[in-house]
């Protein structure tokens, strides 16, 4: 299972960003993928993810309603619209996949890792 996240960049408070990751086939269609992210000298934190069946993707609640996760089956990708970014969502953003429908929150439980993608957000 291959997993490739793209999209960071620095921006500007209140700014929009759009991640992109680009995961197999098969785990498109049999797993969940997840945003996970890392701030300097902080531990990874599970940031969203959405399944092949869920219809209701997952959150954290420093995100919701500022962050929506996204799939596109026909192109293998997955989304993470971030709107009204803030200097706190800095971070090294990675996508994760787990085969199975549950969405966890915990690191551990997924076994595919993409490369992180830095996202900075400027006060």
């Amino acid at each position: 299972v291959q997993l490739q996240a793209s999209g960071g960049g620095l921006v500007q408070a209140g700014d929009s960003l759009r991640l992109s990751c680009t995961a197999s086939v098969g785990l498109l269609s049999r797993g969940v993928v997840a945003w996970f992210r890392q701030a300097p000298g902080k531990e990874r934190e599970f940031v969203a993810g959405i399944g092949w069946r869920t219809t209701i993707p997952s959150y954290a609640d420093s995100v919701k309603g500022r962050f929506t996760v996204s799939r596109d089956n026909a192109e293998n990708l997955v989304y993470l619209q971030m709107d009204s970014l803030k200097p706190e969502d800095t971070a090294v953003y990675y996508c994760a996949g787990r085969t199975g429908q549950q969405i966890y929150n915990s690191g551990k439980f997924y076994g595919s890792w993409g490369q992180g993608t830095l996202v900075t957000v400027s006060s």
